[in-house]
């Protein structure tokens, strides 16, 4: 199977991956006063099973390019729970292509589908 046009090193991730520890996750940690989760692990058959539903789901609206958004979101704070960081998937009507202006919602979220969560957060927590 051919690598995909848009990996990247492990190199680059790694620098990108230490740049958000020294900028992002410094000041969460200061504003916070907690290491925040940085990390989501969900298994290649969780996403898979998400990707099929999505590609039925949209085929059946006649969504032909369907592509997935990916938000950073927050657990309530309670007296027992830290706030931490979040990621769920997000289905949109079309693919983000090449030629999208960054920054630029061009690609309308699907909200006929439901969103994922339900993650292993890491690096501090495992488990919310």
């Amino acid at each position: 199977m051919k690598k995909p046009k848009k990996c990247i090193s492990v190199d680059k991730a790694r620098r990108e991956q230490d740049e958000w520890v020294k900028t992002r996750g410094k000041d969460i940690r200061e504003a916070e006063g907690y290491e925040d989760t940085r990390e989501f692990w969900y298994s290649v058959d969780e996403l898979q099973e998400y990707l099929d539903y999505v590609k039925e789901k949209s085929k059946e609206q006649g969504v032909e390019k369907p592509g997935i958004r990916f938000y950073l979101g927050a657990y309530p704070k309670t007296k027992e729970k830290k706030s931490y960081t979040t990621m769920f998937l997000s289905p949109t009507k079309e693919a983000v292509g090449d030629a999208a202006t960054a920054g630029e919602d061009s690609d309308p979220n699907n909200y006929e589908i439901e969103p994922m969560n339900i993650i292993q957060g890491g690096h501090p927590p495992r488990n919310y």
